[in-house]
């Protein structure tokens, strides 16, 4: 149903190229849930670059500055974002300096760090103020009752692999006892 309401509302083209070959849709993150108000029309190329799955292709992307403007907030959202990881191209720059967003739709934008400079961007660090990355394996450094289930993440526990909270610097993810579980940070240290 989603992908037919965005093929109404975009005229069956990809919301951010124009391109009519090969459309999906493409739930704008953290929202992978969404439903249309929170998606958008996307060719493969387009979702392809986004996704880091090929090499970003910058000529691709000079059709944000159309697409920048269009009146669909998935769609502002998704151009301010790429067009801030292009900012270090003249164009992209200029074109993000013309974007104006409502200040809910820029904080969405930026909820997942794009655009942000690594001193303004969210820093997850241990309990011992080491930083931390996606992929580390941390150590538990107490017993945690695991709410909603019946076991307790004991002290010691590895957890490996583990997954940043984009828009929460003191949550990480990671699976103990095969469950993937929400850690606060101030309660792991990293592992050498």
């Amino acid at each position: 149903m989603t992908k037919t309401a965005l093929m109404t509302r975009s005229d069956s083209k990809c919301e951010l190229c124009a391109s009519t070959d090969n459309l999906d849709v493409f739930r704008v993150p953290p929202d992978l849930d969404g439903g249309f108000d929170k998606s958008i029309l996307a060719c493969e190329t387009c979702i392809s670059q986004i996704n880091g799955d090929i090499e970003m292709d910058t000529n691709h992307w000079r059709c944000l500055t159309e697409s920048m403007w269009n009146e669909n907030i998935p769609v502002q959202v998704m151009a301010w974002r790429m067009l801030s990881r292009l900012n270090s191209e003249s164009w992209a720059q200029d074109a993000l300096d013309m974007l104006y967003l409502e200040d809910e739709t820029l904080s969405w934008a930026k909820v997942t760090g794009e655009g942000q400079s690594d001193e303004n961007s969210l820093v997850h660090k241990d309990s011992n103020g080491v930083k931390l990355a996606a992929g580390d394996t941390v150590v538990l450094i107490k017993d945690l009752n695991v709410k909603g289930t019946s076991f307790t993440a004991k002290r010691g526990t590895s957890v490996r692999r583990i997954s940043l909270v984009q828009d929460n610097a003191e949550h990480i993810e990671g699976r103990v006892n095969g469950q993937q579980i929400v850690i606060l940070t101030q309660f792991v240290k990293k592992s050498v």
